[in-house]
């Protein structure tokens, strides 16, 4: 019986069990996952330069013969210097190695050499040319001579290094599984592909850069079309199979309630509520996504859509990622909607059990609305009589299959609503979100308050706080943002700030007399609750908090934040952070307190000093700190991007996208990516091919 890609590592040639334990270590259990071990850099050794050629301070690659070897010791205790002198016919080169005695076997005269580095002069040589500096060296065997033309290097630990790499994933390419295609024929034809199998080997071992530039063009077009085939699978399904409600056009509710709103509706704002009411009066379910920073206006669109659904006849459910934050809307909703018929309800886990049976059977009889609350509102109880929108606040705290399951809580199928203030970039809506449409409420409504935002290192925290006292003096109230909960949190970085400290220091130190208050993610959650209720309400002045707040309550008196250890974080996040201020009349401030002083984490961190636009940041968010960081916190279920870069691939991500669209409408191919999705992601996509 042959090997699948799917056996584990050990049927490799040279890996035993320890090094199947380290291996597994980095993420490679199979032989697939080896094979997608790609290379982080690559060598360019096809150009070796002639010894006579070579120039101190020049990185180079060179080939030659040694033609003798010595050994002696350092100056320093233990230490041993190999120098070997090799000849090419054109020169001499002295190579250099330091504390490495074990290679006196493999160095031997007549053996020929295989180098990277930088060249130096050498030692008392007399102008002679020396490398000791290498990126990579090897000692070729008689049968290859040649090497391969670019090598490449890998993310390698000490018990794995990049000799070992190579030979185990020459090894695997030697002695292969079948490698099953994954695109259609068709596709691979129309954008010019190359083979998956020849992709795979010029990825690890490539003759030139321009067989290398075809094979990451390939395998990043495969990632990245496989998961818009499945984006656009899971869109086509509900558009075919799922029957949505025809809303009308705007009548006598929706002017009452739009004259309602606090303030007349923003151009950026007036655009996204036209596409939000387009979709609503189709026949299609509708699935969209808006995007704005905190303060733009999205809970006010999301009021207007509820509203349109119930002058429909239908109910509308708005749902939040917390009990606070759904009471907070349900305050709002309430008192705006007083003097309409609409009628609103509260469902949260912390009713007695006697109000929450009355709210299920209102809700069940239709003698309510529009109801607000948390992840109550998908328990298998709640049965709406005609539940028409379905609004849900932060998308990624609740996932896909939480909102499915609140979109089947009717018979005919609701439209759905995502709202989320997680600016994230344009490409990367394509990725994560490419089931759903996108809106953007690019600018905020005049007269928001701007944050004034500085970045300070940690030696200024005493004069920081003594800011922050005279804050709270005058009737405002802070935040205190750390990055751990307590230093005995596994791998803590004891550098570190911990909530936990932060507060015993602070309550007991300068804010002395003052009401403080620490939340945080262990606390249960009726105590947590109780904090962040107490700290809205005003009886707490200063809360200590780790990244629970980011998705938050409206504290409008709230006018500092202080983010211990900033650099921890990414912008994204910093700026989720600091819309936590800013949200009254007064002055707002948000301070950032770091240590690390690295120029590549100042650039990063001041970018925050000069722009409050959340989506500038996310751009440079991912520019900087990469994609992996995004998908680790917005997972989409279709695997992650292991070679695309969705900031660098941009035209190939287009591509992907047009060849998926193009799949869909054609039989043959769509039946054959139904299937294949069916075996890669099976709980996702078995129905589908099922049915």
């Amino acid at each position: 019986m042959g090997m699948s890609w799917e056996d584990t590592i050990d049927k490799v040639k040279g890996v035993g069990p320890k090094k199947a334990q380290a291996l597994k270590k980095l993420g490679i259990s199979t032989l697939y996952d080896l094979l997608t071990y790609y290379p982080r850099a690559y060598i360019d050794q096809s150009h070796r330069t002639p010894f006579a050629e070579l120039r101190a301070g020049e990185t180079a690659t060179v080939s030659g013969v040694i033609t003798n070897l010595n050994e002696r010791r350092g100056s320093r205790r233990g230490m041993t210097i190999l120098t070997a002198v090799l000849s090419d016919g054109t020169g001499w080169l002295q190579m250099t190695w330091f504390n490495q005695p074990f290679l006196k076997k493999k160095l031997l005269p007549g053996k020929r050499v295989l180098a990277t580095g930088k060249l130096t002069y050498a030692f008392g040589g007399r102008g002679a040319l020396a490398m000791s500096q290498m990126q990579t060296f090897e000692v070729l065997e008689a049968e290859n001579n040649t090497s391969f033309g670019v090598l490449p290097v890998y993310s390698s630990t000490e018990a794995l290094n990049q000799n070992y790499f190579r030979k185990i994933i020459h090894e695997l390419l030697t002695n292969h599984p079948e490698l099953p295609e994954v695109i259609p024929g068709a596709v691979i034809e129309r954008f010019e592909l190359i083979d998956r199998w020849k992709a795979f080997a010029a990825i690890h071992f490539p003759e030139s850069m321009e067989q290398l530039r075809r094979a990451r063009a390939r395998l990043a077009f495969e990632e990245l079309y496989v998961i818009q085939c499945g984006l656009l699978l899971i869109r086509k399904e509900t558009v075919e199979k799922e029957k949505g409600i025809r809303h009308l056009m705007d009548s006598r509710l929706m002017k009452q309630v739009y004259g309602l709103l606090p303030f007349k509706l923003t151009a950026d704002q007036a655009a996204v509520w036209k596409e939000i009411s387009a979709d609503m009066e189709k026949n299609v379910p509708m699935r969209r996504l808006v995007q704005g920073d905190v303060g733009s206006g999205k809970t006010a669109l999301a009021l207007l859509a509820l509203a349109k659904t119930i002058e429909n006849g239908y109910q509308g459910a708005f749902m939040a990622p917390t009990e606070i934050l759904a009471r907070q809307h349900y305050e709002k909703i309430s008192a705006l909607l007083k003097d309409t018929q609409i009628r609103v309800g509260l469902l949260v886990g912390s009713l007695t059990p006697k109000k929450h049976r009355e709210i299920l059977e209102q809700i069940g009889n239709h003698e309510l609305d529009l109801i607000v609350g948390t992840h109550a509102l998908i328990q298998e109880k709640v049965v709406f009589d005609a539940l028409g929108l379905v609004v849900t606040d932060e998308q990624h705290r609740f996932g896909i299959s939480q909102r499915a399951a609140l979109s089947k809580k009717s018979d005919v199928t609701p439209d759905v609503l995502v709202m989320t203030a997680t600016p994230i970039p344009r490409t990367m809506t394509l990725t994560v979100y490419g089931d759903l449409d996108v809106s953007r409420i690019e600018h905020l409504p005049p007269g928001r308050q701007p944050i004034r935002t500085f970045l300070r290192h940690s030696d200024r925290r005493g004069l920081i706080y003594d800011f922050v006292r005279k804050e709270i003096e005058s009737g405002r109230q802070a935040y205190v943002v750390c990055p751990l909960i307590e230093h005995d949190d596994e791998n803590a970085d004891n550098r570190l700030c911990a909530a936990v400290d932060v507060f015993e220091e602070l309550s007991h130190g300068v804010f002395y007399g003052i009401p403080c208050g620490l939340v945080h993610g262990r606390l249960p959650a009726k105590e947590k609750e109780q904090v962040m209720t107490d700290f809205h309400d005003g009886k707490l002045k200063l809360l200590v908090s780790t990244t629970v707040i980011e998705v938050g309550v409206d504290v409008p008196n709230a006018s500092i934040m202080v983010i211990e250890n900033a650099d921890r974080f990414g912008l994204a996040q910093l700026h989720q952070l600091r819309g936590r201020v800013g949200r009254g009349t007064a002055k707002s401030y948000c301070i950032l307190v770091s240590e690390n002083r690295s120029p590549k984490t100042q650039e990063r961190l001041k970018i925050m000093e000069q722009t409050s636009n959340g989506f500038v940041l996310a751009e440079e968010d991912l520019r900087l700190r990469g994609p992996g960081q995004f998908f680790g916190a917005m997972q989409h279920g279709l695997g992650d991007l292991k070679i695309a870069n969705v900031l660098t691939d941009t035209d190939i991500l287009m591509k992907a996208r047009r060849a998926a669209k193009e799949t869909m409408i054609t039989d043959d191919e769509r039946r054959y990516m139904e299937q294949l999705l069916a075996i890669r992601y099976k709980m996702n996509f078995e129905h589908i091919t099922d049915s």
